[in-house]
């Protein structure tokens, strides 16, 4: 498995999510990153949470949670809340 950034991981072919992160997919290509569940209650991260919502509503069929902006969108979100 691959790290990206301190914080979020680019998940290799893994099923298996550990415990204290959830599986996210995002961009075009769906790419799937491993985030940690603390970025569930930041609003930077709620805000992307939000989007989602509209674009997809509650019933995805990838039956994964998919994040609605590119990969670059999601990697300078995920780096800013590993500041935090």
């Amino acid at each position: 498995m691959g790290f990206l950034l301190p914080s979020i991981r680019r998940a290799w072919k893994s099923v298996e999510v550990p415990k204290g992160y959830l599986a996210v997919y995002v961009g075009e290509k769906k790419k799937r990153f491993l985030i940690p569940l603390s970025y569930l209650n930041q609003p930077l991260f709620q805000d992307l949470l939000s989007q989602a919502e509209e674009e997809f509503g509650y019933h995805h069929p990838m039956g994964g949670l998919t994040i609605p902006c590119s990969d670059d969108v999601f990697k300078h979100i995920t780096h800013c809340l590993s500041g935090q």
